[in-house]
């Protein structure tokens, strides 16, 4: 199956160190080689840059990671199950809902999942893109053309996500430019990068970094992805089934807990 990695940060920022191992697993130190993608967000639109090409071995995906700063960020390396090694089977995925775009990347493999869709097509022929297509549907046939408040929306994906997950394995990041959401069928975990900031080493390639030396005293980012990037670092491993938000760079539940916290006092 294919690896997932993105980025939720609360100012914007690149994606260049956690990407550099990342890549390697697309070809170099693991099987991941039928290709990649990357989108990002610049206000309330995405751009998306694909290749069907290993990522490992691709400049181009390099310089992606270099160029692109934003505070929501979605990276896919791809191994086929459904659907050929072609450019429009590559993720992320975009999609357009409440007027804004919306991107998608899933791991995973869903079988027999192919419901009529009323009035969104998919460009290529993956069960992943379809599944995403068909949660956009599921959201505005129950809520019309104006967005839910976040806890309606949170509680709705949930359930169309377990509904999917039947068919298999559904993993998948997916974001609006504002927060972005991870669904965990078996496989994410996540990482907080904040002060105090440490050093980190890569597992996948021989580099590091010292987070105090890039970073303001106020950034925070958090960091999702298929199996943990780095062996230094305090990685958290989601609960199956579980769906979680992150926005500013942190869990939204912590956000929940923390502001609690401070009306007690």
């Amino acid at each position: 199956m294919c690896q997932l990695l993105g980025m939720n940060c609360n100012k914007p920022a690149t994606l260049q160190f956690s990407l550099e191992g990342f890549v390697q697993r697309g070809g170099g130190t693991d099987e991941h080689r039928d290709g990649w993608g990357i989108g990002y967000f610049d206000g309330d639109g995405a751009h998306v840059f694909r290749d069907a090409n290993p990522a490992a071995t691709s400049p181009a995906c390099r310089y992606c990671g270099q160029r692109f700063r934003s505070r929501n960020i979605i990276a896919h390396i791809r191994k086929a199950t459904q659907g050929e090694i072609r450019l429009e089977n590559c993720h992320p995925f975009r999609g357009r809902l409440w007027g804004r775009d919306w991107l998608f990347a899933h791991n995973g493999n869903l079988e027999g999942f192919r419901p009529p869709l009323a009035g969104r097509q998919p460009q290529g022929t993956t069960d992943s893109e379809h599944a995403f297509h068909y949660l956009l549907e599921q959201l505005t046939l129950r809520f019309g053309d104006i967005p839910p408040a976040l806890a309606d929306l949170r509680d709705a994906l949930h359930t169309l996500s377990e509904r999917i997950a039947r068919h298999g394995t559904f993993n998948y990041l997916l974001s609006c430019g504002e927060r972005m959401f991870a669904h965990c069928s078996t496989d994410l975990h996540y990482v907080v990068r904040a002060y105090p900031f440490r050093s980190a080493r890569l597992l996948d390639c021989d580099r590091a970094i010292d987070f105090a030396r890039h970073n303001h005293l106020d950034d925070r980012m958090a960091v999702v992805t298929t199996r943990p990037l780095t062996a230094d670092e305090d990685w958290h491993r989601l609960p199956a089934g579980s769906l979680t938000l992150f926005a500013d760079g942190q869990r939204q539940d912590d956000c929940v807990r923390r502001r609690e916290v401070q009306l007690a006092v």
